[in-house]
């Protein structure tokens, strides 16, 4: 048993795929389960499954912002339309060369599996830690400049993700079967919570069948309100205005458990449909989505996918099952990433 912890949330699979697993559930993505998922290549079609980088034109996270772009510098002169004849007179070639900061989950993209942890009682002693999926812990394995629970003392060593990273997920290349569950064309762009009962009516209605190590994608509609807002900033736009996943909604969560789906994805701000952060409520998560996802069963959250070009497509022509290949930036150290997500048809 790992030394990290010898008590494990209820719930939860920590250790089932090894004392020092880093994966969760995207172990379920067998080299025969990605075989199944390139059968589903039958038209040799390609969607792009990512909104523009820059969108939403309004932040949904006041803490996140757009790309800002520059461009980079040779020497004194900046790096665009940069013409080689300028160091070596008759030569022919015109560089460009720029650069971008970011907010790793700005747009499009994928949670780590540190990227939401809990204050959990791993050793049973009565002490609480900022703890992560399998047992990694706040300070030690994921590191910022303070530990918060321990009077803001200040963490020696160098920033970021010592384990649980983002790049855990872009080593596997992620590539697995996408399964469509499209919400939008049953209940429309509203907000409503999506729990167990309605998610199985919308199953048995489209037919949709669900196995070990797929990854469900979860079509709103909301892409297409923030691709709307993104293309003319005048256009009316209600950031409340979506459904989201139930993740209170304890059937919800067995259902989940059960599944053997490896990761979810939406097109949503958050795969869940959020709580107003501001009220408060007491003891416990404020996101058990996240909670039971990220923090007991390894399974890594895609936000903001752009799902309903594919998802319209797929109904169209009675699917529901596509190749979806979203490996996020290998970014040693990063809690998020940035995807360019693919689904081939």
């Amino acid at each position: 048993m790992s030394k990290r912890w010898t008590e494990r949330p209820a719930g939860s699979n920590w250790g089932d795929f090894g004392a020092d697993d880093q994966l969760g559930r995207l172990n379920l993505i067998t080299p025969e389960r990605r075989l199944k998922a390139a059968q589903e290549v039958k038209e040799g079609i390609a969607f792009c499954l990512s909104l523009p980088l820059d969108c939403p034109r309004d932040s949904l996270n006041p803490r996140r912002f757009p790309p800002q772009m520059a461009f980079s510098m040779r020497g004194d002169d900046p790096a665009m339309n940069y013409p080689f004849s300028k160091l070596n007179p008759g030569q022919t070639d015109v560089v460009c060369d720029d650069r971008a900061t970011l907010s790793l989950q700005y747009s499009t993209q994928w949670d780590s599996l540190c990227h939401m942890g809990s204050c959990f009682d791993a050793h049973g002693n009565g002490e609480a830690q900022a703890t992560y999926y399998n047992g990694f812990h706040a300070g030690k394995h994921i590191r910022g400049p303070v530990d918060y629970l321990n009077d803001n003392a200040k963490v020696e060593g160098p920033y970021g993700a010592k384990a649980l990273g983002i790049e855990t997920i872009a080593e596997t290349a992620l590539q697995a079967r996408g399964v469509m569950i499209d919400v939008f064309s049953h209940i429309g762009l509203t907000r409503q919570a999506v729990g167990y009962d309605l998610l199985m009516r919308i199953l048995e209605a489209d037919k949709v069948e669900v196995e070990s190590g797929d990854i469900l994608c979860f079509r709103t509609g909301f892409d297409r309100a923030l691709l709307s807002r993104y293309n003319d900033p005048s256009a009316p736009f209600d950031p409340h205005q979506c459904s989201g996943l139930d993740g209170a909604d304890k059937n919800l969560q067995r259902w989940i458990t059960d599944s053997g789906a490896a990761a979810l994805v939406s097109d949503n701000e958050a795969v869940e449909l959020l709580q107003d952060m501001s009220v408060n409520t007491g003891i416990g998560t404020r996101i058990p989505l996240h909670e039971l996802c990220l923090f007991k069963l390894g399974m890594p959250l895609g936000e903001m996918f752009l799902l309903s070009d594919l998802a319209d497509w797929l109904r169209a022509n009675n699917r529901s099952r596509f190749l979806l290949t979203a490996p996020p930036l290998r970014l040693p150290g990063a809690v998020g990433s940035p995807v360019t997500g693919v689904g081939t048809v």
